[in-house]
């Protein structure tokens, strides 16, 4: 099997779950980074859902492209596939991401795109909503806080600057970096 690409925007970044040869900053276009997927299972419950990141539609997203040796493709896809398809609301698509790291290189890399047919798909919502949802929801993996505010910190650890997620994590007694 051929080595292979994926792109991680949010806590993929910070926290990959798998072995990669390289993780390159990257760029992916026709997709933005958003606090637009009701957290069920991971960040939350359907009784207090909380709020995780998605790609949607519209704008750019830089993030990493991480490179997968073949040998490891079949454990790190079901990896992959047991974590972010875990209730269907994000879409496995293959997507062009161009790699910043000076080489010009563009790679074909898999990632996880919002549905935004999908019932747990919020759509944008208002700053003061998506404090509502995170602050105090909680999931298999952890509280939705911390996990705003580690993606915010981890964002802005590499030059990504995103004002929703350091707003959100100041309001959540993160450091917010503003």
């Amino acid at each position: 099997m051929s080595d292979f690409w994926v792109f991680g925007y949010g806590s993929l970044m910070w926290r990959p779950g798998f072995e990669a040869v390289e993780a390159v900053p990257a760029r992916i276009g026709g997709l933005h980074r958003a606090l637009c997927i009701l957290s069920w299972v991971h960040r939350g419950t359907r009784e207090k859902p909380g709020l995780v990141l998605g790609l949607d539609r519209g704008g750019s997203c830089r993030g990493v492209a991480f490179h997968v040796t073949g040998a490891k493709r079949g454990p790190v896809m079901a990896y992959l596939r047991e974590r972010e398809l875990v209730t269907d609301v994000y879409k496995e698509t293959w997507r062009q991401v161009a790699l910043l790291d000076g080489s010009g290189r563009v790679v074909e890399a898999v990632t996880y795109v919002a549905d935004r047919r999908h019932e747990q798909y919020a759509g944008q919502l208002p700053r003061e909503r998506l404090l509502e949802l995170v602050a105090g929801a909680m999931g298999k993996s952890g509280r939705n806080d911390e996990y705003v505010i580690n993606t915010a910190r981890h964002l802005r650890s590499v030059g990504i600057h995103d004002a929703t997620l350091e707003w959100l994590a100041g309001q959540l007694g993160g450091d917010g970096g503003g």
